[in-house]
């Protein structure tokens, strides 16, 4: 259903410790039933563990407290703990899998385990209602929830959880690479169901004729936490003129909704709410051929940002003529190639002498690295370049970086270099923007290389010059150190 090593099944190998309650609510057996209510009530616990001294001797539940109202409410004060508990205590590590939790509660039907630590101490416990909400949050559930909103509201809650959906899957063991695409799936899914509700709602629809692209990050399938919007609208030469506002109403109301339920506006207003970006077949293509004969930098950066195009709603045969025509217009001229090299090597990662990694210097992230403009820039816009000039289009970066060492513009021991050193920025991107997330703070790309670890520093500086191996690729493939500047 998506690309993703992420799997239903692996929930089953959390371990307990990432599911349980810690420490364990406890009683004395000699307590009264009543005291023990108020402190069930206390606590907002559905059982006790039962100890002596420091050794767990049972489990008492509200299923207890009920059978005992039911049979004998009129001597309930003068009962005991040990009159009512269950005696029959079953154990699990707290380093155990989910899967065994699972299995011991079926054999014995239990809904309670308690948890002991390595020492085989009373830590905690763990119950079937916590498991449940840990399936909750696996990726189908969270998937199936998105696919199942019934309004706008609905799905700005669902889409809050997403980033304890993508700590869920790290727990889980997902690479990173699995997570972009994961995030990427997610806004996939719940872009499409704004559309229907839209139409479902309000009686907003694309026009037939109409698709609407995907651009950037997005349109690579590659998204982080809270990615901006990119996007763009292209329709067929004869639509009726007629349509033309029920367009402008669509993209409208679709980036605006969007927006309300956690991806942002564009703040360079490269939405298909902007005029410039809603354009016909044949627009787009004079459009393309003027920003490839035309290489100044503006058009470069609109390049850049436009050939990452994907159909994600509406008539998908416009996303390969636009692909056709851009692989096309760049064979007639290659010089543009040149000149797009010369726009990616401008990001040069912030190495200095001895390897020393460079921060900015004043402004409010003064001290700090920028990891797009430091090396993921760079990584993107280099291998989509190269691409391009293979005929490639389309795609993440690791695909076209994977493809690229297959045809050999990449070499071996370079491939593997610039596939470790992109996917290191996109992880530490990530882990930034979860802390950023964790603390309220609004997710940013900048990172402070005195806080982190000699480990983490020296892969940082290792990442960075994974950079410059690619941007040494370029260099050496279009010649650039012949070229006047």
């Amino acid at each position: 259903m998506y690309s993703s090593k992420i799997r239903e099944e692996s929930l089953s190998f959390v371990r307990v410790a990432d599911v349980g309650k810690f420490p364990a609510v406890t009683c004395s057996p000699e307590m009264g039933v009543v005291e023990m209510a108020r402190l069930m009530r206390q606590h907002d616990a559905s059982g006790l563990v039962v100890v002596e001294g420091d050794a767990p001797i049972g489990v008492v539940s509200v299923r207890e407290c009920r059978d005992l109202i039911a049979e004998e409410a009129t001597a309930i004060a003068g009962r005991r703990v040990r009159d009512i508990m269950s005696p029959a205590v079953v154990t699990i590590g707290r380093d155990d899998y989910v899967f065994t939790a699972i299995f011991k509660m079926a054999k014995h039907n239990l809904y309670r385990l308690v948890v002991l630590d390595p020492e085989g101490r009373l830590a905690g416990t763990v119950t079937a209602t916590d498991i449940l909400r840990l399936q909750t949050r696996t990726p189908l559930y969270f998937l199936q929830e998105i696919e199942g909103a019934g309004s706008i509201d609905e799905l700005q809650l669902i889409s809050a959880r997403i980033v304890d959906m993508v700590r869920f899957a790290t727990w889980a063991g997902a690479d990173t690479k699995s997570l972009v695409q994961l995030i990427s799936h997610f806004n996939d899914a719940a872009t499409l169901r704004v559309i229907y509700l839209l139409e479902k709602k309000e009686g907003i629809r694309l026009p037939a004729g109409a698709t609407y692209l995907a651009l950037g990050s997005e349109g690579r399938g590659e998204q982080t936490l809270r990615t901006d919007q990119d996007s763009a609208m292209v329709y067929v030469d004869d639509l009726p003129l007629a349509e033309l506002p029920r367009l402008e109403e669509f993209a409208v109301r679709l980036a605006d909704a969007l927006d309300a339920i956690g991806l942002p506006h564009c703040p360079g207003n490269t939405m298909a709410r902007n005029p410039l970006w809603r354009r016909s077949l044949s627009e787009w293509k004079q459009t393309l051929d003027q920003w490839i004969t035309v290489p100044i930098p503006d058009n470069l950066v609109n390049f850049g940002m436009f050939q990452n195009l994907r159909a994600l709603h509406g008539d998908l045969r416009l996303e390969k003529e636009l692909q056709d025509h851009i692989l096309a217009s760049v064979q007639r001229h290659s010089l543009f190639l040149v000149h797009m090299a010369r726009h990616v090597v401008r990001f040069q990662p912030p190495l200095g002498w001895f390897g020393r990694i460079k921060v900015t210097r004043r402004g409010e992230h003064r001290g700090k690295v920028d990891l797009k403009r430091a090396g993921i820039f760079a990584f993107t816009l280099g291998a989509s370049l190269l691409a391009l000039d293979e005929g490639i289009i389309g795609g993440s970066t690791w695909e076209k970086i994977e493809e690229l060492g297959r045809r050999g513009v990449i070499s071996p021991g370079d491939l593997e270099a610039i596939d470790e050193s992109f996917t290191f920025l996109v992880q530490m991107q990530l882990q930034r923007q979860l802390r950023d997330l964790a603390s309220d703070r609004p997710p940013t790309n900048q990172v402070d290389p005195l806080v982190m670890t000699d480990k983490v520093r020296d892969q940082f500086r290792e990442a960075l010059q994974g950079v410059a191996t690619l941007l040494r690729v370029i260099n050496e493939r279009y010649q650039l150190d012949l070229i006047s500047k």
